[in-house]
């Protein structure tokens, strides 16, 4: 008991509201935003573009976190993942995060209508609602679906980053949320059978905890498979190279061997493991299109 008053004593830094905002995921966030944006065009993007429209989706992002930080408090003081974070502990409000994620926000706003296009600005903000008020406020305690009907505010970013250049959604944008959206279940999923003792003792629907460990396993499983098959289809719809296609193959049967061992269970903490590969893969698979699509012009 003192240790937890002495922790709520503590004045909250700047470390603090930054946790907030939740930054490793805001960054995976805008690197898929930049590659949007980069292949929208050849001609280049403008650098008030690249510099305040990404400022911005990052802001809008970064109050989204931190509304989720808000709701799940109670939750993430019992979770040994998040019981260290700030409001969990005490260390920040929740008056005051709420605060700081309306300024996050305005200012992410009022950063994308001044500087991209306001079609940009209300998807964003439309995907701050659908992260930190349906997700968040709903879906999470509802549904052990609330991966894949949630998963669509997470996909968003590569969408953002071509409309705040182009000013229009077309069918390449979508492609890429598509990809993140097939992504989506088996990266969380997998850190769900890690954490489901966590997850079921706070109640949280998560499928693991709902359906069991195996039927988790092959729907990671049948989700990868998916996602191999949607992540080649830029190269099918002349949006990529062979270069890219070559990348999305590799990397996209890599997830399923990990997939295989999860569902398996042939490797110690494969659930660990698979999810942590998730993450690299859609880093190394967004690289990929960006480098397959600017490559034939060093040539």
């Amino acid at each position: 008991m003192a240790t937890v008053l002495s922790e709520r004593s503590v004045q909250a830094s700047w470390r603090d509201y930054l946790e907030l905002t939740k930054p490793r995921v805001v960054l995976l966030m805008l690197i898929t935003s930049l590659v949007g944006m980069f292949l929208a065009t050849r001609a280049g993007v403008p650098w008030t573009v690249l510099v305040f429209g990404n400022l911005g989706i990052a802001l809008c992002a970064g109050g989204a976190a931190a509304i989720n930080h808000v709701v799940d408090r109670r939750i993430d003081s019992v979770m040994a993942r998040t019981n260290k974070r700030p409001l969990a502990v005490g260390r920040v409000s929740p008056a005051a995060a709420l605060l700081f994620a309306l300024l996050l926000a305005v200012a992410g706003m009022g950063l994308l209508l001044t500087f991209t296009n306001a079609l940009a600005a209300w998807l964003t903000l439309a995907s701050l609602i659908g992260y930190a008020v349906i997700y968040t406020g709903f879906l999470k305690r509802a549904t052990p679906q609330n991966i894949v009907i949630g998963g669509l505010a997470g996909a968003a970013p590569p969408l953002l980053g071509w409309v705040a250049v182009t000013g229009q959604v077309t069918a390449e944008p979508l492609l890429l949320v598509l990809i993140i959206f097939a992504w989506t279940p088996p990266h969380f999923w997998a850190l769900a059978i890690h954490r489901k003792d966590e997850y079921a003792k706070v109640n949280v629907p998560m499928l693991p905890v709902t359906h069991g460990e195996h039927y988790t396993k092959v729907h990671i499983l049948l989700y990868t498979a998916m996602l191999l098959a949607v992540s080649v289809m830029p190269f099918a719809i002349h949006m990529s190279g062979p270069l890219y296609l070559a990348a999305a193959v590799l990397l996209g049967a890599r997830f399923l061997f990990w997939a295989v061992v999860l569902y398996r269970d042939s490797r110690p903490h494969a659930a660990i493991k698979t999810f942590k590969f998730s993450i690299w893969y859609l880093f190394a698979l967004f690289i990929a299109l960006l480098v397959d699509h600017y490559l034939p012009l060093t040539f």
